[in-house]
């Protein structure tokens, strides 16, 4: 579940900060795609620390 929402926040995330910073379509979109990456890993790690910690 938090790799799913680590995707979908980072892709806002990224479009808006590429947006902030005057970006034309193809920044945002590649913003939008490696934040979410990486927000995913992040979920990624999140969700197996949890699962972990619950055994």
């Amino acid at each position: 579940m938090f790799i799913v929402a680590g995707l979908v926040l980072g892709a806002i995330f990224g479009g808006f900060r590429a947006r902030k910073r005057g970006g034309n379509t193809k920044d945002i979109w590649q913003y939008a795609a490696v934040h979410a990456m990486l927000f995913a890993i992040i979920g990624l790690f999140a969700t197996v620390i949890l699962n972990r910690m619950m055994l």
